[in-house]
């Protein structure tokens, strides 16, 4: 099992930075997503689902993202969401947005990879953890880019 936790102070709002994680702009942080589409629930509901088309090179992959946690308060904004990729990996993410003040958000991205069979435990082993912190580190600087876009 892969586990994370990192955490950024974006220079904008915190409505800004948490309307990046609508369904309407999902694709702006996420741009491997192909599609992404409401199938049960309310997107802001607990128990929502949506069904997920990423790309990674040439193969689609499709899987069922279900939301566990949904938080949107004035001053903390949390969705926790998990999914099982190429029937190898469960993957559970959360982002945490902290208001600071009206122009600075803590932003907190923490999530894990498991494996779900031996296939995908064995894949974990053997990918290294430098890497993986790279793709955590690029998703939370293209949060911060598209915030200060907005």
């Amino acid at each position: 099992m892969i586990k994370w936790k990192e955490e950024i102070i974006i220079e904008a709002n915190i409505e800004k930075v948490w309307s990046l994680f609508s369904d309407e702009n999902i694709k702006r942080i996420m741009p491997k997503v192909e599609e992404h589409h409401l199938i049960e629930k309310r997107e802001d509901e607990v128990g929502a689902k949506h069904k997920q088309t990423y790309r990674e090179g040439k193969r689609l992959e499709t899987y069922i993202v279900e939301t566990l946690a949904y938080e949107d308060l004035v001053d903390k904004k949390l969705k926790k969401i998990s999914f099982v990729l190429g029937k190898a990996f469960e993957v559970t993410l959360t982002f945490t947005l902290l208001k600071i003040d009206d122009t600075h958000t803590k932003f907190i991205y923490e999530g894990q990879n498991k494996g779900v069979n031996f296939v995908g435990r064995a894949m974990l082993k053997l990918g290294s953890e430098k890497s993986n912190l790279k793709v955590v580190n690029e998703f939370m600087e293209r949060v911060n880019k598209e915030a200060l876009e907005i």
